[in-house]
């Protein structure tokens, strides 16, 4: 037996010997990105929290939630039309900004079994479908019983920067955090479940208060993740989800119109939020937190949606398009001809065309005031 084998030195060439390996391995897997950055300016890595919008597949092994959709016909034209816990029939933004920064072509989830050490360097995904600002979100939603809470995923940002620490040491694991871009994306289960369609949360909350509520964990959430190194944040508003199929069923009436009550709602509380942010980016100003809209985007390719290609907006492809979402979109649902027609791939999430649309321009605009 080799008598090095054991020994500090000899660990501590094999460590570097890693390191240089997985900074070959990420170099050569890098994608050709449509942004093209500043020079002297690097974006190393995408962090995404948040909700089904931008969750990779980490709900796929967590039985006690029903907000899983590892299983046909959801992602049907991702590649290989492998379902991979996705919820659409293709790509999610997580996947598409990293693919528009350059950094790789899909954003994994942080649970996923097959996770590569190399993939902890570029960026994972620890959001969960079903989850919100409000603890009780993740608990006891609707159809979304035990999602990862916000305090759950930020346990999960803490064990991998321990991870990242292991492998490219803390100098780097610094440079990382402060360099990437975390994208935050909660609310829409918040406003939709929580408040209106439960109504656990009217008790004890008018909406402005809940709002309010909401805005104050998503300012605490922010101030801790800062605090374990994040320096570019950027943080989707809620989107119009009175235009969501599902909501049009349930509280559309028989006509299912768009529920303008609930956009109304989403509405004020987006201005609450952009103030919040306002306010946490003057107590930290080696900080950039940025609002992004995704509002009024993806609002005008509901409402005209001719005008970007698509013929139906009022229910998705998936089934009848009225209800069905997760597990009653199944290998027993049907699926419309063409999902390229259609805004949403299920009752409650956009396809992969509209996310493509919303995310590229999003990249443009808001890019800048990350750097």
């Amino acid at each position: 037996m080799n008598s090095l084998s054991s020994t500090p030195l000899h660990n501590n060439l094999r460590l570097l010997l890693l390191r240089f390996i997985l900074c070959i391995v990420v170099s050569c897997k890098l994608t050709n990105g449509i942004v093209k950055l500043p020079p002297n300016v690097s974006v190393p890595a995408v962090l995404v929290f948040g909700d089904s919008i931008v969750d990779t597949g980490n709900n796929n092994n967590n039985l006690r939630t029903t907000a899983r959709c590892n299983f046909p016909p959801y992602g049907k034209d991702f590649e290989g039309g492998i379902p991979t816990g996705r919820f659409s029939n293709g790509k999610v933004p997580s996947d598409l900004l990293v693919e528009e920064l350059g950094i790789k072509e899909l954003l994994p989830a942080y649970l996923d079994p097959n996770l590569q050490p190399t993939d902890l360097l570029t960026g994972v995904c620890f959001a969960s479908g079903g989850a919100g600002y409000d603890p009780l979100t993740s608990q006891t939603s609707v159809c979304t019983h035990s999602a990862i809470s916000l305090s759950g995923q930020l346990e999960l940002f803490k064990e991998y920067i321990g991870k990242l620490r292991v492998l490219v040491g803390e100098e780097r694991t610094n440079f990382i955090l402060a360099n990437s871009v975390f994208l935050v994306v909660f609310g829409t289960n918040d406003i939709s479940n929580s408040y209106f369609l439960s109504r656990i949360r009217q008790v004890q909350y008018d909406f402005p208060s809940y709002a309010d509520f909401m805005v104050n964990s998503a300012s605490n959430f922010l101030k801790e993740i800062y605090e374990l190194g994040a320096r570019r944040i950027g943080v989707f508003n809620t989107p119009p989800i009175g235009c969501l199929p599902f909501q049009r069923t349930a509280a559309g009436g028989i006509e299912r119109k768009i529920v303008v009550q609930y956009n109304e709602a989403v509405e004020l509380y987006n201005t609450k939020l952009s103030k919040g942010l306002t306010s946490v980016n003057q107590n930290y100003p080696d900080s950039k937190i940025v609002y992004i809209d995704v509002y009024n985007p993806l609002l005008d390719i509901i409402v005209n949606s001719n005008k970007y290609g698509y013929k139906v907006e009022d229910r998705g492809c998936c089934g009848t398009g009225i209800i069905e979402v997760v597990l009653l979109c199944n290998h027993l649902a049907s699926t419309c001809p063409n999902d390229l027609e259609f805004v949403f791939w299920d009752s409650f999430h956009p396809t992969e065309s509209v996310y493509k649309r919303l995310i590229a321009p999003i990249v443009q605009k808001y890019l800048k005031d990350f750097l």
